[in-house]
Formats: structure tokens, sequence, C-alpha cells
């Protein structure tokens, strides 16, 4: 039996796993690490991911019923546009990674957006100009962080995202790359030409020093160095994609038409649209979906921010539900209740980041229940809002339509799901369903499997959901738009 090794690096905790060829899951090992909250900034320690991923690794590697020479290679899936800069002489950071998630550096995006870079930006990359990606981020470290400037002029400094610094400390700094789809998410790639783009980099006077190399997915890099792996086992890094891309692959979307939700902190939407790029001006975002062999597979992503988060929200902070089964969920015929989880402003298809959450309908005779079924409700019409610009966008018919996540356990949210995007939704067998694509990865790049259709057979469905009917569906829905555009409009004078 032979098996691929997976380091699934979120934006919450480190994971390890060890699939066979079946797909299934042997062995799993994981940590959390701390997310550090200052001000609009948010932000991880890199170091200390690293060494998280050298433990869960080592602790892999001692298995004993796992021989390490059946061990075919190892692939890496991140969390995307997390940006990391470093010293390459002291291969230290110069400042904490920003997350994805953090605002820090929206001022400088308005400065871009008056500049009018906006139409650049998107005909270029398929992105929207916003704090969300890496090239903002980038550019605030450099104004920020004192010996940044100097560094990136004495050609010392070097970009990542969390793949570049994990293959980077791995490797110990023998490789500095990235892949396609992490490429992809910087602001800085051109996603036509599959190159760094000059003149978005003079625009923003980052220079292409510091940016790795951008190879294939399924690309065979080269073996670990790190000597405490190393002893134990000469393994060889052969696999990268960003997360919701890995999630995509591990979900079997290689048709065109096909749809991967992914319901973690935040919710990703993913269709394929084959081998040529669908741009829009509809609040989605164009992106590679993987490149395999040199050829490119295309996206369309809509990145809601909060959709698990909203379910601890409700959870953690307001002590509304004790647990996230679908138990605690449960719809009253004339509850009008409308909540806007827009805790971390808004993504897809809006674009809001000053936006915040609010609820609407409060009465006297509002209950716990009430609220919790309005937050389903919430999640549930930010994803239809989505799907809703992707099938106006593209006029393609869905194939398909495969989630995972946390959140696509509770029956009653995948059936309302279902429900108002009148679509058939099925959950993926498999929570590890971005660490299985990116071993998927492993063993294309290994030869384990010859081809996609050697794959597609691996897949399971867990459960599957139809739609059903609603009767005061047209009321819900009148209503959350209303309740959307008030929330828009009430922050409007920043």
């Amino acid at each position: 039996m032979k098996y691929g090794l997976t380091i699934d690096q979120g934006t919450t905790s480190t994971k390890v796993l060890v699939f066979d060829e079946e797909g299934n899951v042997v062995y799993k090992t994981a940590k959390t690490f701390p997310t550090i909250y200052e001000g609009e900034c948010i932000l991880h320690d890199p170091e200390r991911i690293y060494e998280d991923v050298v433990e869960l690794c080592c602790e892999v590697l001692h298995l004993k019923d796992i021989s390490v020479k059946d061990i075919l290679g190892v692939g890496i899936t991140n969390q995307r546009e997390t940006t990391v800069l470093w010293d390459k002489v002291t291969m230290k950071p110069i400042y904490p990674a920003i997350v994805w998630q953090s605002t820090q550096s929206k001022e400088i995006c308005e400065e871009w957006k008056q500049k009018k870079y906006e139409d650049i930006v998107w005909k270029k990359t398929g992105l929207l100009i916003n704090p969300y990606f890496s090239a903002s981020k980038i550019r605030w470290i450099l104004d920020h962080v004192s010996n940044a400037e100097s560094l990136m002029k004495e050609n010392r400094l070097l970009f990542g995202t969390m793949d570049s610094w994990l293959v980077y400390r791995l490797t110990n700094g023998k490789y500095h790359i990235t892949d396609y789809t992490n490429a992809s998410r910087t602001m800085l790639f051109n996603i036509y030409d599959l190159c760094w783009d000059k003149e978005l980099l003079s625009l923003f006077s980052i220079s292409e020093t510091i940016l790795p190399k951008v190879v294939n997915c399924n690309e065979r890099i080269g073996l670990i160095e790190e000597e405490r792996i190393k002893r134990l086992a000469d393994l060889e890094i052969c696999a990268i994609a960003g997360d919701q891309q890995a999630s995509l692959f591990g979900h079997t979307c290689f048709t065109m038409g096909d749809v991967k939700i992914t319901y973690g902190t935040g919710s990703f939407m993913l269709l394929n649209t084959g081998k040529h790029p669908a741009l829009t001006k509809t609040g989605l975002l164009t992106t590679i979906a993987y490149v395999l062999d040199g050829k490119p597979y295309y996206a369309l992503e809509g990145s809601v921010f909060v959709a698990g988060s909203a379910f601890a929200f409700i959870k953690d902070n307001l002590g509304i539900v004790d647990t996230l089964d679908d138990t605690e969920f449960e719809d009253r015929e004339d509850n009008s209740l409308v909540f806007v989880p827009a805790l971390t402003g808004l993504g897809a298809p809006y674009w809001n980041a000053d936006c915040r959450g609010a609820m609407f309908g409060l009465t006297r005779n509002t209950s716990k229940k009430d609220m919790a079924w309005a937050t389903l409700e919430g999640v549930s019409f930010l994803n239809k809002d989505v799907l809703d610009c992707m099938t106006e966008a593209t006029q393609m018919p869905l194939r398909s339509i495969s989630v995972d996540g946390g959140a696509s356990f509770n029956r009653r949210f995948m059936q309302f799901q279902s429900s108002i995007m009148k679509q058939k939704i099925q959950t993926i067998s498999t929570v590890e369903a971005t660490a299985l694509g990116v071993f998927y990865l492993v063993g294309l790049s290994k030869g384990l499997f010859h081809d996609l259709e050697d794959i597609r057979k691996l897949y399971r469905a867990k459960e599957c959901y139809l739609p059903q009917e609603i009767k005061n569906l047209d009321f819900k829905t009148k209503r959350w738009k209303r309740a959307i555009s008030a929330c828009m409009e009430f922050e409007n004078d920043k």
C-alpha cells in the first residue's frame, strides 16, 4: 500500500494527514495556533506555524503502522493570500504574517482605487482591489516596517504566501516557489499570460525580485532538507494548491459546470469554467482552478467572509445556542427576523469592507431560536446570492454542487440551502476535502493516478439534498435584499 502525506495549513490550525491509495484518511494530527488581533490587523506567527508543521510531520514519521518508504511524497495546501515577508539571509520574517481576513491595508486599496487602477487589475488578474489579496498587504509592510524597503533594494527580501514560506523553510532556503493557484490570489499575477505582471508591480512599487517562482500544482519540487524530518525519511514535496482550489480538486470538480462550496470560517464557492477564464463584473473573482503540466483550468469564485464564524458568533459570543447541531435550529412560520452576518464586512458579490452585521425585525416575541434560524438563513442567502451571480454571468448550466465543511453537517441548514438555491446538493463523505485534493495532486505527480478520471472514480457522496418548496420564500428573499441594502447604506457616511 502506498500513501501520501499532506500538510494542510489553515487559518486556525495546521494539520498533517496521511491518505491511502483509495483516498482514505489513515492518520491525522493537528495543532491550533493563536491569532493576533490588533485593531484592524489580524496576524499569525509564521515561525510558530513552521515549528508546528515540523512537529506534526515528525509525529507521522514515527508511526509504526505506516512505513515511511511507502510514502510517495508530500503535498501542501494552505490558507491563501496570507502574506509573509522574510529576510533570505536570516530566514526570519520581518513582520508577522498578515492574514487574509485582515483589513489593515484598506487605505492603500482606497488610494489605488482613486488612482483608477481597478480596471487594469481586474483585466489582468480577474480580481478586485481589496485588502483581502496579498498586494496591498505587501505594500503595507513595505510602508510600515522600517527596514523593509532597504531589504528589498538589497535583494534580501522575499515574499510568499504560507505555501512559499513552508517550502522555503522545509528545503532550507533551496526553493522559493509557489503554485499557480496561490499566485493567482496575490493581485500581482497575470492569469492569462501566467506570469507576474510587470505593469502591476510598477504601479504598486513592488520589486519582482521578492516574488517566488511559479510552478504547476503537480510539480515535483524537491526533497525536504529540514534536518529533524530528513533524518526520518527522504520526502519529496510534489504538490501545492491553495486551500479552496485543493478543495475543488478534492470534490473532483473537473468538468465545466461543477460547483463546490466549503463552509469553513467563511464559505467559498468555486465554479469550474474549464480552459477559459470567465471575466465578470458581478462581484465574482476569476481565478486559476489548477494548472497541470502547464495546462491551466479556471474557475469563478465567490468568497463569503462569514459562514461558520456566524454560527460560532451566536454560540460563543451571544450564547443563543449551546451546540451547532441541527436540533438547535427551527423556523417559525411567522418569524420575519433577518440577520445579515457581515461581521467582518461583506465579500462576494457585494465587496463592502465597511459593512457590519445587523438584525432586522426584532420584536418582543423574538426568541433565541428565531435568532438561530435567522443566522442559518443569512448564511444561506449570502451563498445563494453568489450562485445566482455565477449562473447569470456564465449562462452555464450547473452540472453538480458538492459541499463540505463544518456547517454541512447541519441537515436543516443544508436542506434550506438546497431549497432556496433550487439545486440538488451533495455532501462529500470526508471532512478533509482540502487535504484530499492535494493528496490527489501528489498521486498525479507520482504516477499513482494516470489521469483525472482515475481520481473521479474515488468520489463518495455522504448525503443528498433535493430542493423543497418554501411557502414564504418570496417574502423572505425580498426582506433579505432590503436588509443587505440597509446594512451597506448605514455605513455610507464613513
